[in-house]
Protein backbone atom coordinates (compact mmCIF):
# COMPACT_ATOMS: atom_id res chain seq x y z
CA UNK A 1 0.00 0.00 0.00
CA UNK A 2 1.36 3.67 -1.02
CA UNK A 3 -0.02 6.10 1.76
CA UNK A 4 3.68 7.63 1.51
CA UNK A 5 4.71 11.20 0.01
CA UNK A 6 0.64 12.24 0.41
CA UNK A 7 1.39 15.26 1.77
CA UNK A 8 -1.09 18.09 1.75
CA UNK A 9 -3.98 15.52 -0.74
CA UNK A 10 -5.94 15.08 2.33
CA UNK A 11 -6.77 18.13 4.18
CA UNK A 12 -8.21 18.31 7.81
CA UNK A 13 -12.09 19.27 7.91
CA UNK A 14 -12.74 23.09 7.99
CA UNK A 15 -15.45 22.65 10.09
CA UNK A 16 -14.00 22.78 13.12
CA UNK A 17 -10.95 25.16 13.30
CA UNK A 18 -9.98 25.60 16.83
CA UNK A 19 -8.16 28.82 18.11
CA UNK A 20 -4.62 28.53 17.83
CA UNK A 21 -4.05 31.14 20.66
CA UNK A 22 -3.10 30.35 24.25
CA UNK A 23 -0.85 27.13 23.39
CA UNK A 24 -0.14 25.48 26.21
CA UNK A 25 2.91 23.21 24.63
CA UNK A 26 4.43 22.40 21.98
CA UNK A 27 5.84 18.90 20.38
CA UNK A 28 7.62 16.78 18.32
CA UNK A 29 5.07 14.03 19.00
CA UNK A 30 2.03 13.88 20.74
CA UNK A 31 0.80 10.04 21.21
CA UNK A 32 -3.42 9.16 21.89
CA UNK A 33 -3.29 6.16 23.89
CA UNK A 34 -1.02 4.82 26.58
CA UNK A 35 -1.56 0.93 26.01
CA UNK A 36 1.94 -0.76 24.97
CA UNK A 37 1.90 0.43 21.40
CA UNK A 38 1.86 4.61 22.36
CA UNK A 39 4.41 4.25 25.69
CA UNK A 40 7.18 2.15 23.87
CA UNK A 41 6.34 4.40 20.53
CA UNK A 42 6.58 7.68 23.67
CA UNK A 43 9.51 6.00 24.87
CA UNK A 44 11.27 5.31 21.86
CA UNK A 45 10.54 8.55 20.42
CA UNK A 46 11.84 10.53 23.89
CA UNK A 47 15.19 8.58 23.64
CA UNK A 48 15.26 9.60 20.27
CA UNK A 49 15.33 13.29 21.27
CA UNK A 50 12.08 14.06 20.21
CA UNK A 51 9.93 16.48 22.41
CA UNK A 52 7.27 14.03 23.40
CA UNK A 53 3.36 13.54 25.28
CA UNK A 54 1.55 11.04 25.62
CA UNK A 55 -2.24 11.34 26.55
CA UNK A 56 -4.55 8.43 28.36
CA UNK A 57 -8.07 9.03 29.37
CA UNK A 58 -7.99 5.57 31.42
CA UNK A 59 -4.94 3.14 32.46
CA UNK A 60 -1.21 3.26 31.25
CA UNK A 61 -0.88 0.37 30.23
CA UNK A 62 -4.05 0.04 28.20
CA UNK A 63 -6.17 -3.33 27.27
CA UNK A 64 -3.32 -5.51 27.47
CA UNK A 65 -1.83 -4.68 30.87
CA UNK A 66 -5.58 -4.05 32.24
CA UNK A 67 -7.79 -6.03 30.85
CA UNK A 68 -6.03 -8.39 28.29
CA UNK A 69 -3.12 -10.32 28.19
CA UNK A 70 -1.66 -9.90 31.66
CA UNK A 71 -4.11 -10.45 34.29
CA UNK A 72 -6.04 -13.26 31.90
CA UNK A 73 -2.19 -15.18 31.87
CA UNK A 74 -1.89 -14.51 35.63
CA UNK A 75 -5.20 -16.27 36.23
CA UNK A 76 -4.32 -19.16 33.86
CA UNK A 77 -1.27 -19.41 35.86
CA UNK A 78 -3.79 -19.74 39.51
CA UNK A 79 -5.77 -22.70 37.28
CA UNK A 80 -2.56 -24.36 36.22
CA UNK A 81 -0.92 -24.72 39.34
CA UNK A 82 -4.59 -25.86 41.22
CA UNK A 83 -4.73 -28.22 38.47
CA UNK A 84 -1.05 -29.93 39.45
CA UNK A 85 -1.37 -29.82 42.94
CA UNK A 86 -4.68 -31.58 42.03
CA UNK A 87 -2.43 -34.42 40.09
CA UNK A 88 0.32 -33.88 43.13
CA UNK A 89 0.02 -37.70 44.11
CA UNK A 90 1.17 -38.86 40.86
CA UNK A 91 4.65 -36.77 41.43
CA UNK A 92 5.17 -38.95 45.10
CA UNK A 93 3.84 -36.30 46.91
CA UNK A 94 1.54 -37.02 49.53
CA UNK A 95 -0.55 -34.79 52.06
CA UNK A 96 -1.15 -35.75 55.84
CA UNK A 97 -4.43 -36.36 56.41
CA UNK A 98 -5.06 -36.65 52.65
CA UNK A 99 -6.85 -32.92 52.66
CA UNK A 100 -7.91 -31.77 49.26
CA UNK A 101 -6.91 -28.57 47.97
CA UNK A 102 -9.19 -25.62 48.14
CA UNK A 103 -9.29 -22.33 45.47
CA UNK A 104 -9.46 -18.78 47.16
CA UNK A 105 -11.03 -16.94 44.28
CA UNK A 106 -10.21 -13.63 46.34
CA UNK A 107 -6.66 -14.54 46.69
CA UNK A 108 -6.45 -15.24 42.52
CA UNK A 109 -7.97 -12.17 41.65
CA UNK A 110 -5.62 -10.33 44.75
CA UNK A 111 -2.34 -11.84 42.89
CA UNK A 112 -3.91 -10.83 39.69
CA UNK A 113 -4.66 -7.42 40.65
CA UNK A 114 -1.39 -6.87 42.04
CA UNK A 115 0.45 -8.18 39.27
CA UNK A 116 -1.29 -5.35 37.03
CA UNK A 117 -0.52 -2.45 39.03
CA UNK A 118 3.22 -3.61 39.22
CA UNK A 119 2.99 -3.00 35.47
CA UNK A 120 0.71 -0.22 35.03
CA UNK A 121 2.54 1.47 37.49
CA UNK A 122 5.89 0.83 36.11
CA UNK A 123 5.01 1.80 32.90
CA UNK A 124 3.91 5.34 34.52
CA UNK A 125 7.54 5.26 36.42
CA UNK A 126 9.27 4.51 32.74
CA UNK A 127 7.65 7.63 30.74
CA UNK A 128 8.63 10.01 33.62
CA UNK A 129 11.84 8.26 33.67
CA UNK A 130 12.38 9.31 29.73
CA UNK A 131 11.13 12.56 30.04
CA UNK A 132 7.60 11.79 28.30
CA UNK A 133 4.80 14.77 29.45
CA UNK A 134 2.12 12.88 30.68
CA UNK A 135 -1.58 14.06 29.87
CA UNK A 136 -4.39 12.37 31.53
CA UNK A 137 -8.28 13.12 29.92
CA UNK A 138 -9.59 12.80 26.54
CA UNK A 139 -7.84 13.85 23.51
CA UNK A 140 -9.92 15.64 20.39
CA UNK A 141 -7.75 17.06 16.83
CA UNK A 142 -9.01 20.68 16.87
CA UNK A 143 -7.41 21.26 13.87
CA UNK A 144 -4.25 20.85 11.79
CA UNK A 145 -1.39 20.62 13.72
CA UNK A 146 -3.35 21.49 17.51
CA UNK A 147 -4.62 18.80 19.87
CA UNK A 148 -7.23 19.94 22.36
CA UNK A 149 -7.08 18.34 25.93
CA UNK A 150 -9.14 19.39 28.75
CA UNK A 151 -9.82 22.99 27.69
CA UNK A 152 -6.23 23.43 26.85
CA UNK A 153 -4.48 23.28 22.96
CA UNK A 154 -1.05 21.75 22.35
CA UNK A 155 0.51 21.97 19.27
CA UNK A 156 2.29 19.10 17.55
CA UNK A 157 4.58 18.03 14.37
CA UNK A 158 3.10 14.29 14.44
CA UNK A 159 0.83 12.38 15.87
CA UNK A 160 0.42 9.11 16.33
CA UNK A 161 -2.80 7.53 16.91
CA UNK A 162 -2.88 4.66 19.59
CA UNK A 163 -6.64 4.13 20.79
CA UNK A 164 -6.98 0.59 20.72
CA UNK A 165 -10.28 -1.56 20.49
CA UNK A 166 -12.97 -2.83 22.53
CA UNK A 167 -14.82 -5.90 22.58
CA UNK A 168 -17.88 -6.24 20.30
CA UNK A 169 -20.83 -6.85 21.60
CA UNK A 170 -24.02 -8.84 19.49
CA UNK A 171 -27.32 -6.82 19.22
CA UNK A 172 -29.90 -9.68 19.32
CA UNK A 173 -33.54 -10.31 20.99
CA UNK A 174 -32.68 -10.27 24.77
CA UNK A 175 -29.44 -9.43 25.08
CA UNK A 176 -29.75 -5.97 26.10
CA UNK A 177 -31.43 -7.10 29.32
CA UNK A 178 -28.71 -9.78 29.92
CA UNK A 179 -26.38 -7.09 29.92
CA UNK A 180 -28.42 -5.31 32.24
CA UNK A 181 -28.67 -7.98 34.63
CA UNK A 182 -24.67 -8.81 34.54
CA UNK A 183 -25.95 -11.99 32.70
CA UNK A 184 -24.26 -11.93 29.38
CA UNK A 185 -20.74 -10.50 29.94
CA UNK A 186 -17.52 -9.54 28.12
CA UNK A 187 -13.92 -10.74 28.59
CA UNK A 188 -13.58 -7.59 30.45
CA UNK A 189 -16.31 -8.84 33.16
CA UNK A 190 -14.57 -12.34 32.90
CA UNK A 191 -11.56 -11.28 34.40
CA UNK A 192 -13.26 -10.13 37.78
CA UNK A 193 -16.68 -12.32 38.26
CA UNK A 194 -16.86 -12.42 42.05
CA UNK A 195 -16.90 -16.04 42.47
CA UNK A 196 -15.94 -18.96 40.23
CA UNK A 197 -19.04 -20.32 38.18
CA UNK A 198 -20.73 -23.23 38.51
CA UNK A 199 -21.47 -23.18 34.70
CA UNK A 200 -20.67 -20.67 31.48
CA UNK A 201 -21.33 -20.54 28.26
CA UNK A 202 -18.81 -19.07 25.90
CA UNK A 203 -19.82 -17.45 22.65
CA UNK A 204 -17.01 -17.27 20.20
CA UNK A 205 -14.19 -20.17 19.34
CA UNK A 206 -11.33 -17.58 18.55
CA UNK A 207 -8.40 -17.06 20.75
CA UNK A 208 -10.19 -15.19 23.86
CA UNK A 209 -13.16 -17.77 24.06
CA UNK A 210 -10.97 -21.18 23.84
CA UNK A 211 -8.51 -19.14 26.77
CA UNK A 212 -11.52 -18.21 28.38
CA UNK A 213 -12.42 -21.46 28.29
CA UNK A 214 -9.86 -23.36 29.36
CA UNK A 215 -9.34 -20.80 32.57
CA UNK A 216 -13.18 -22.05 33.52
CA UNK A 217 -12.73 -25.51 32.99
CA UNK A 218 -9.91 -25.93 34.91
CA UNK A 219 -11.36 -24.27 37.91
CA UNK A 220 -14.14 -26.65 37.79
CA UNK A 221 -17.03 -24.63 36.06
CA UNK A 222 -19.01 -26.46 33.32
CA UNK A 223 -18.31 -25.06 30.12
CA UNK A 224 -20.43 -24.57 26.80
CA UNK A 225 -18.44 -22.82 23.68
CA UNK A 226 -20.42 -21.97 21.08
CA UNK A 227 -18.52 -21.60 17.68
CA UNK A 228 -20.50 -20.16 14.89
CA UNK A 229 -17.74 -21.63 12.61
CA UNK A 230 -16.87 -25.00 11.51
CA UNK A 231 -14.15 -24.89 13.61
CA UNK A 232 -12.81 -23.52 16.80
CA UNK A 233 -9.23 -21.30 16.03
CA UNK A 234 -9.83 -21.23 12.17
CA UNK A 235 -6.94 -19.06 11.24
CA UNK A 236 -4.22 -21.72 12.91
CA UNK A 237 -3.14 -24.70 11.13
CA UNK A 238 -4.85 -27.99 10.81
CA UNK A 239 -3.10 -29.99 12.82
CA UNK A 240 -3.04 -27.67 15.45
CA UNK A 241 -6.57 -27.27 15.26
CA UNK A 242 -7.67 -31.06 15.09
CA UNK A 243 -4.89 -31.39 18.49
CA UNK A 244 -6.66 -28.12 20.51
CA UNK A 245 -9.89 -29.87 19.93
CA UNK A 246 -9.63 -33.14 21.40
CA UNK A 247 -7.50 -31.59 24.61
CA UNK A 248 -10.82 -29.31 25.33
CA UNK A 249 -13.05 -32.34 24.42
CA UNK A 250 -11.83 -34.87 26.05
CA UNK A 251 -9.21 -32.78 29.10
CA UNK A 252 -11.56 -30.26 29.83
CA UNK A 253 -14.99 -32.05 29.31
CA UNK A 254 -16.10 -28.82 27.47
CA UNK A 255 -19.35 -29.59 25.50
CA UNK A 256 -17.91 -28.01 21.83
CA UNK A 257 -20.34 -27.39 19.58
CA UNK A 258 -19.39 -25.65 16.22
CA UNK A 259 -21.64 -24.34 13.14
CA UNK A 260 -23.65 -23.17 15.85
CA UNK A 261 -26.22 -19.65 15.14
CA UNK A 262 -27.35 -17.66 18.22
CA UNK A 263 -30.50 -16.18 17.94
CA UNK A 264 -31.41 -15.03 21.36
CA UNK A 265 -31.77 -14.70 25.35
CA UNK A 266 -35.00 -15.82 26.30
CA UNK A 267 -36.13 -17.14 29.66
CA UNK A 268 -32.49 -16.28 31.17
CA UNK A 269 -31.88 -18.99 28.34
CA UNK A 270 -29.70 -19.06 25.33
CA UNK A 271 -31.31 -20.17 22.33
CA UNK A 272 -28.89 -20.93 19.37
CA UNK A 273 -29.69 -23.19 16.27
CA UNK A 274 -27.22 -26.13 15.62
CA UNK A 275 -27.55 -28.84 13.46
CA UNK A 276 -30.72 -28.01 11.42
CA UNK A 277 -32.62 -27.64 15.48
CA UNK A 278 -32.93 -24.81 17.55
CA UNK A 279 -31.84 -25.75 20.82
CA UNK A 280 -31.35 -24.23 24.59
CA UNK A 281 -28.55 -24.12 27.30
CA UNK A 282 -28.79 -22.11 30.29
CA UNK A 283 -25.66 -20.97 32.54
CA UNK A 284 -24.79 -18.36 35.27
CA UNK A 285 -22.78 -16.15 33.05
CA UNK A 286 -22.94 -15.78 28.80
CA UNK A 287 -19.32 -14.64 27.44
CA UNK A 288 -18.99 -13.06 24.75
CA UNK A 289 -16.42 -13.38 22.54
CA UNK A 290 -16.90 -12.48 19.04
CA UNK A 291 -13.95 -10.50 18.41
CA UNK A 292 -13.10 -6.67 18.96
CA UNK A 293 -13.72 -3.37 17.29
CA UNK A 294 -11.57 0.33 16.95
CA UNK A 295 -11.77 2.73 18.96
CA UNK A 296 -11.78 5.90 17.01
CA UNK A 297 -12.61 9.01 18.47
CA UNK A 298 -11.88 12.46 18.31
CA UNK A 299 -10.04 12.17 15.09
CA UNK A 300 -12.88 13.70 12.85
CA UNK A 301 -11.10 16.86 11.36
CA UNK A 302 -8.26 14.60 10.13
CA UNK A 303 -10.25 13.10 7.20
CA UNK A 304 -8.39 9.68 7.73
CA UNK A 305 -9.05 7.24 5.49
CA UNK A 306 -10.33 3.85 6.61
CA UNK A 307 -10.68 0.23 5.79
CA UNK A 308 -13.96 -1.49 5.72
CA UNK A 309 -13.65 -3.01 9.31
CA UNK A 310 -13.33 1.06 10.16
CA UNK A 311 -9.82 0.49 10.90
CA UNK A 312 -7.27 3.17 10.07
CA UNK A 313 -5.65 2.59 6.62
CA UNK A 314 -1.85 2.54 7.02
CA UNK A 315 1.44 1.77 5.09
CA UNK A 316 4.16 -0.62 6.73
CA UNK A 317 5.87 2.71 8.19
CA UNK A 318 2.23 2.87 10.37
CA UNK A 319 1.83 6.14 7.89
CA UNK A 320 -1.91 7.14 7.42
CA UNK A 321 -2.91 9.28 4.34
CA UNK A 322 -2.11 12.76 5.64
CA UNK A 323 1.08 13.67 6.69
CA UNK A 324 2.49 13.69 10.02
CA UNK A 325 -0.47 11.04 11.40
CA UNK A 326 0.43 8.20 12.25
CA UNK A 327 -1.37 4.79 13.73
CA UNK A 328 -0.49 1.74 15.41
CA UNK A 329 -2.07 -0.76 17.51
CA UNK A 330 -5.55 -2.67 17.31
CA UNK A 331 -7.02 0.82 15.69
CA UNK A 332 -5.19 -0.48 12.03
CA UNK A 333 -7.05 -3.83 12.17
CA UNK A 334 -3.53 -4.83 11.17
CA UNK A 335 -3.15 -7.89 14.02
CA UNK A 336 -4.62 -7.17 17.21
CA UNK A 337 -1.29 -8.48 19.29
CA UNK A 338 0.02 -6.68 21.94
CA UNK A 339 3.80 -7.55 20.51
CA UNK A 340 2.28 -5.89 16.96
CA UNK A 341 1.37 -2.92 18.59
CA UNK A 342 4.63 -2.35 20.51
CA UNK A 343 6.78 -2.86 17.09
CA UNK A 344 4.75 -0.75 15.27
CA UNK A 345 5.40 1.79 18.17
CA UNK A 346 9.52 1.21 17.53
CA UNK A 347 8.73 2.11 14.00
CA UNK A 348 6.71 5.10 13.81
CA UNK A 349 9.26 6.29 16.63
CA UNK A 350 12.46 5.80 13.98
CA UNK A 351 10.40 6.93 10.99
CA UNK A 352 9.89 10.57 12.38
CA UNK A 353 13.49 10.54 14.18
CA UNK A 354 14.74 9.80 10.55
CA UNK A 355 16.61 7.14 12.52
CA UNK A 356 16.33 3.43 11.62
CA UNK A 357 14.98 2.64 8.49
CA UNK A 358 12.31 -0.01 9.74
CA UNK A 359 9.03 -0.94 8.64
CA UNK A 360 6.65 -3.66 9.46
CA UNK A 361 6.27 -7.15 7.65
CA UNK A 362 3.68 -9.03 9.14
CA UNK A 363 4.48 -12.75 7.49
CA UNK A 364 7.14 -12.46 10.14
CA UNK A 365 4.48 -12.17 13.75
CA UNK A 366 4.77 -14.75 15.99
CA UNK A 367 1.20 -15.60 17.68
CA UNK A 368 0.80 -17.30 21.29
CA UNK A 369 -2.27 -18.44 22.77
CA UNK A 370 -1.87 -19.12 26.57
CA UNK A 371 -4.49 -22.32 26.75
CA UNK A 372 -3.15 -25.30 28.39
CA UNK A 373 -0.98 -26.85 26.26
CA UNK A 374 0.19 -23.84 24.93
CA UNK A 375 0.02 -22.71 21.09
CA UNK A 376 2.39 -20.63 19.44
CA UNK A 377 2.80 -20.47 15.52
CA UNK A 378 4.44 -18.32 12.97
CA UNK A 379 4.24 -18.16 8.96
CA UNK A 380 2.27 -19.71 6.93
CA UNK A 381 0.02 -22.89 7.81
CA UNK A 382 -0.78 -26.05 5.77
CA UNK A 383 -3.80 -25.02 4.39
CA UNK A 384 -2.32 -21.69 3.09
CA UNK A 385 0.37 -22.78 0.71
CA UNK A 386 -1.87 -25.50 -0.53
CA UNK A 387 -4.99 -23.11 -1.20
CA UNK A 388 -1.44 -21.05 -2.84
CA UNK A 389 0.10 -23.50 -4.81
CA UNK A 390 3.25 -23.30 -3.31
CA UNK A 391 5.29 -26.79 -3.23
CA UNK A 392 6.50 -27.48 0.47
CA UNK A 393 7.83 -30.25 3.05
CA UNK A 394 6.73 -30.92 6.35
CA UNK A 395 7.51 -32.62 9.88
CA UNK A 396 5.76 -33.08 13.00
CA UNK A 397 8.25 -34.19 16.00
CA UNK A 398 6.04 -35.07 19.36
CA UNK A 399 6.61 -34.06 22.67
CA UNK A 400 5.45 -37.88 23.58
CA UNK A 401 9.06 -38.70 22.23
CA UNK A 402 10.81 -35.66 24.51
CA UNK A 403 12.51 -36.81 27.51
CA UNK A 404 11.99 -33.16 29.65
CA UNK A 405 7.95 -33.54 28.40
CA UNK A 406 7.92 -37.12 29.85
CA UNK A 407 9.42 -35.88 32.71
CA UNK A 408 6.95 -33.19 33.24
CA UNK A 409 4.50 -35.40 32.34
CA UNK A 410 2.96 -32.95 29.96
CA UNK A 411 3.73 -34.69 26.80
CA UNK A 412 0.74 -33.49 24.84
CA UNK A 413 1.50 -31.65 21.49
CA UNK A 414 4.04 -31.54 18.71
CA UNK A 415 6.44 -29.14 16.81
CA UNK A 416 5.09 -28.59 13.14
CA UNK A 417 8.13 -27.22 10.87
CA UNK A 418 7.13 -26.64 7.19
CA UNK A 419 10.25 -25.78 4.55
CA UNK A 420 10.22 -25.02 1.05
CA UNK A 421 12.48 -27.89 -0.61
CA UNK A 422 13.85 -25.95 -2.74
CA UNK A 423 15.86 -23.26 -0.67
CA UNK A 424 15.16 -24.86 2.48
CA UNK A 425 13.88 -21.80 4.18
CA UNK A 426 11.17 -21.82 6.62
CA UNK A 427 7.45 -21.18 5.71
CA UNK A 428 6.06 -21.84 8.37
CA UNK A 429 6.34 -23.29 12.42
CA UNK A 430 3.13 -24.30 14.25
CA UNK A 431 4.00 -25.86 17.84
CA UNK A 432 0.81 -27.10 20.61
CA UNK A 433 2.56 -27.75 23.81
CA UNK A 434 4.27 -27.22 27.59
CA UNK A 435 6.16 -23.94 27.16
CA UNK A 436 4.76 -23.34 22.54
CA UNK A 437 5.21 -19.64 23.61
CA UNK A 438 8.46 -19.79 24.83
CA UNK A 439 9.90 -21.64 21.90
CA UNK A 440 8.11 -19.92 19.27
CA UNK A 441 11.14 -17.15 19.45
CA UNK A 442 13.74 -19.37 18.27
CA UNK A 443 12.18 -19.86 14.56
CA UNK A 444 10.84 -16.08 14.90
CA UNK A 445 14.59 -15.01 15.03
CA UNK A 446 15.48 -17.63 12.10
CA UNK A 447 13.10 -15.99 9.92
CA UNK A 448 13.91 -12.56 10.70
CA UNK A 449 17.48 -13.45 10.02
CA UNK A 450 16.50 -15.69 6.41
CA UNK A 451 18.41 -18.32 8.13
CA UNK A 452 17.11 -21.85 6.45
CA UNK A 453 16.61 -25.18 7.97
CA UNK A 454 20.25 -26.09 7.76
CA UNK A 455 20.70 -23.73 10.42
CA UNK A 456 17.75 -25.29 12.66
CA UNK A 457 18.94 -28.54 12.06
CA UNK A 458 22.77 -27.72 12.80
CA UNK A 459 21.77 -25.67 16.14
CA UNK A 460 22.81 -27.45 19.39
CA UNK A 461 19.61 -27.73 21.38
CA UNK A 462 20.56 -28.18 24.61
CA UNK A 463 19.13 -31.73 26.57
CA UNK A 464 16.97 -32.25 28.49
CA UNK A 465 14.58 -29.27 26.87
CA UNK A 466 11.13 -28.96 25.14
CA UNK A 467 13.01 -27.24 22.16
CA UNK A 468 14.48 -30.70 21.34
CA UNK A 469 11.47 -31.32 19.36
CA UNK A 470 12.61 -27.56 17.34
CA UNK A 471 15.75 -29.52 16.21
CA UNK A 472 14.39 -32.90 15.44
CA UNK A 473 11.71 -32.09 13.51
CA UNK A 474 14.15 -29.73 11.67
CA UNK A 475 16.89 -32.66 11.12
CA UNK A 476 13.79 -34.91 9.70
CA UNK A 477 13.32 -32.53 7.51
CA UNK A 478 17.07 -31.54 6.84
CA UNK A 479 18.18 -35.52 6.45
CA UNK A 480 15.09 -37.15 5.62
CA UNK A 481 15.17 -38.78 9.28
CA UNK A 482 14.17 -38.09 12.53
CA UNK A 483 17.07 -39.40 15.22
CA UNK A 484 14.40 -40.26 18.27
CA UNK A 485 11.61 -41.35 16.64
Amino acid sequence: MNLQNNHGTCPLNSNSQAKTSNIEDTFDVVIIGAGIGGYVCAIKCAQLGLKTMIVEKNSFGGVCLNIGCIPTKALLKTAKVFDQIMKAEKFGIEFENDPKPKLNWSKAQDRKNAVVKKLTTGVEYLLKKNKVTIIKGEAEVASRNILAINDKNYQFKNIVIATGSVPITLNLPGFEKGYAAGKIITSTEALALPKIPKSIVIIGGGVIGVEFACLYAQLGAKVTLLQGLPTILEMLDEDIIAEMTKVIVNKYAIDLITDAKVKELSNNELVYEANGKEQKVSADYILQSVGRKTVIKGFDNLNLKMTERNAVEVNDYCETNIDGVYAIGDVTGKSMLAHVASHQGLVVANRIAKNLDLKMNYDRIPSCIYTSPEIAAIGKTEKQLKDDNVKYEKFNFPFAAIGKALADDDSVGFVKLIMDPETKALLGAHIIGNRATEMISEITTLIECEGTIYELARAIHPHPTMSEAIGEAAEALESGKPLNL
